[in-house]
């Protein structure tokens, strides 16, 4: 993994810029820390900083290569998970590698299949491609969004980045917010409307889009959607396939050069993956697996069952190291470390994210960084296999709004009068706009079309959301986090499977369980989903309740926003916020947590609304 940036500007010279483009790319140091490179040809800058996991000597980046009559210059960040398949085709017809690197694969497959070349890669990227010969830049990024790209077009140029703050480094963008902006913070966050960069004119491409730059003119394109089919396996082929799908997803994301992890909750995802990777190790005489979980100081004194949290995870953690036989390391964060950590997280972001979320999964990814550079997770399995309990209780299912925030009454509340007055009719419009996009059949029963539009729903918002955060916490400290849930021919599967095979015995994630029930404990299989551990503990609340207290005080761009009293009552009866603010477990603690974060952002990153 790695962070890349550009500029292109017509008319100007690149050269003359030289300290600009430094704190552009230092500002992505942190993504890539290992090594870093700028490539320049008069109106164009190329910037590249890497994190080394294949083939050290002949990755390196930005990466050229002279075909015809023209140069083509990469940068690349991702990991591509057929590089094997697709180098053997290009040899084929004549291409020349050098070494083992994917970056070569991608650069060689566009100069074989142009803007087509997306079709053609299996992996999680974003990258650019600078033609010489055409003045032209091409930019890509990956079928399921795991790996960002945010640009900013503007009159005669063009700037891109894996993160906002290389935009803004550049001193062309500025860091201003309008209505829009202030809706998408207030009445959707932490999730953003695809393709939102919240800033005003910063944009991403969404996942399966790529674009051209040519002649001072960006044209986007979408080279994937996900299409419904005819599901035409039965039982028996829909529990094979989906195994046969996952392991494959599996191992071929457990090649590296470096030391690899896998991430352990205790939960099926993440096991069905520790059990696979383990199996593959002793194939191949590796060595045992080493995994990794996270918990928080004197939670056990704390923790309180609940529909969405109905027990703790370690028993089952414990049980699932010793059957596959790995090496486990617990790291346990200090709860007021969690709390100091949401600053980090808001910089990682460049944006208000998910709290204590965020926060403990970079405390916990900076931990595994000191041994480890790439890991495996199980995430985006509940988005693609209907793991929430929404997708169960009928009453939500059918509810026409967002299942994860169906109120914005939380979200007026902290607000004053007159601040975003079309917040909800916002909301409500990106909602509509969603389950218009997803394609159905005439033959889907009232159940499937819907449950078509809860996938789009969730893998085109709460997953965004989810791999939005594991990106940047964990390349906060350069650390690659590959997630198997995500290969696009799962994703694709799931989408056309009939609810009643994908909840396989009336369970979440039935399908996955029934695949995999023989190969994991029985309590594992079928234990009842419980989602990423949040703290219990007071203390960390007391820890948000003060800072948020010391924020009321000022005088500053954030608090002309809020209600003051209204925050104030959070603090005081935190027993009263019975609706989350977003998801399932963003109650009180998190809310005051998204007000910390909401003022240092502001302040950090001097917004303006405008």
């Amino acid at each position: 993994m790695c962070g890349i940036a550009g500029w292109i500007e017509r008319d100007s010279n690149m050269a003359e810029r030289g300290r600009v483009l430094k704190a552009m790319s230092e500002t992505l140091e942190r993504r890539g820390p290992d090594e870093n490179g700028t490539y320049i040809n008069g109106d164009t800058a190329l910037m590249h900083r890497r994190l080394v996991v294949i083939d050290r000597e002949n990755g390196k980046q930005p990466m050229s290569a002279r075909h015809g009559d023209a140069t083509y210059v990469i940068v690349y960040n991702g990991e591509l998970y057929n590089s094997a398949d697709l180098r053997e085709e290009l040899k084929a017809d004549g291409f020349h590698f050098r070494g083992h690197s994917d970056t070569e694969v991608v650069l060689k497959t566009y100069i074989k299949y142009g803007a087509r070349c997306g079709e053609k890669l299996n992996g999680i990227f974003a990258f650019a491609v600078f033609n010489t010969r055409e003045r032209s830049l091409f930019l890509c990024r990956d079928r399921v969004g795991v790996k960002p790209l945010f640009y900013y077009a503007y009159d005669g140029g063009l700037l891109f980045g894996s993160e906002i703050k290389a935009l803004l480094a550049s001193g062309k963008v500025k860091p201003q917010v309008d209505e829009q902006g202030l809706n998408e913070i207030f009445f959707l966050g932490p999730a953003r409307t695809p393709g939102c960069g919240i800033f005003k004119g910063v944009f991403e491409l969404n996942p399966g889009e790529c674009a051209v730059y040519r002649d001072s003119r960006l044209t986007r394109s979408t080279y994937y959607a996900i299409e419904a089919h005819e599901h035409s396996d039965d039982e028996a082929q829909t529990i094979e396939r989906t195994r046969d799908l996952l392991t494959d997803a599996i191992e071929r994301q457990l090649i590296s050069d470096v030391p690899l992890c896998l991430l352990l909750s205790g939960g099926l995802d993440s096991s069905v993956i520790v059990k696979v990777a383990s199996q593959y190790n002793r194939a191949h005489k590796l060595g045992r697996a080493n995994t990794y979980s996270v918990e928080y100081r004197d939670n056990d004194l704390y923790f309180q069952t609940s529909q969405f949290q109905p027990n703790r995870d370690y028993e089952f953690i414990k049980l699932m190291s010793k059957d596959a036989g790995t090496n486990h390391t617990e790291v346990i964060l200090d709860n007021t470390l969690v709390a100091d950590a949401l600053y980090d997280s808001v910089t990682a972001r460049d944006l208000p994210g998910y709290v204590d979320v965020d926060s403990s999964l970079l405390l916990f990814c900076r931990e595994i960084k000191k041994d480890f550079t790439v890991a495996l997770s199980g995430e985006c399995a509940d988005e693609l296999f209907g793991g929430y309990p929404w997708y169960f209780n009928r009453a939500i299912l059918f509810e026409d709004c967002f299942p994860w925030s169906r109120s914005q009454q939380i979200r007026r509340f902290i607000l004053k009068d007159g601040v975003c007055p079309r917040g909800e009719e916002y909301v409500r419009q990106r909602y509509l706009d969603t389950v218009a996009r997803a394609p159905k059949l005439s033959s889907d029963s009232r159940e499937d079309a819907r449950m078509r539009e809860m996938f789009f729903l969730n893998f085109y918002w709460f997953m965004q959301c989810l791999l939005e955060r594991k990106d940047r916490c964990s390349m906060y400290s350069g650390l690659e986090v590959r997630v198997p849930f995500c290969d696009y021919r799962l994703v694709e599967y799931a989408y056309n499977m009939p609810w009643r095979l994908k909840a396989w015995g009336g369970r979440e994630k039935g399908i996955v369980r029934k695949a995999f029930e023989d190969l994991l404990p029985e309590e594992i299989a079928w234990r009842k989903k419980s989602p990423y551990p949040k703290t219990h503990n007071p203390a960390y609340f007391e820890a948000c309740a003060q800072r948020v207290r010391n924020i009321l005080k000022k005088k500053n761009t954030l608090t002309a926003l809020l209600n003051k009293e209204a925050v104030e009552s959070i603090i005081d009866h935190p027993e009263k916020i019975t609706e989350p603010w977003y998801g399932q477990l963003m109650k009180a603690p998190q809310i005051l947590a998204y007000i910390i974060e909401l003022d240092d952002w502001f302040e950090k990153y001097r917004v303006e609304i405008v």
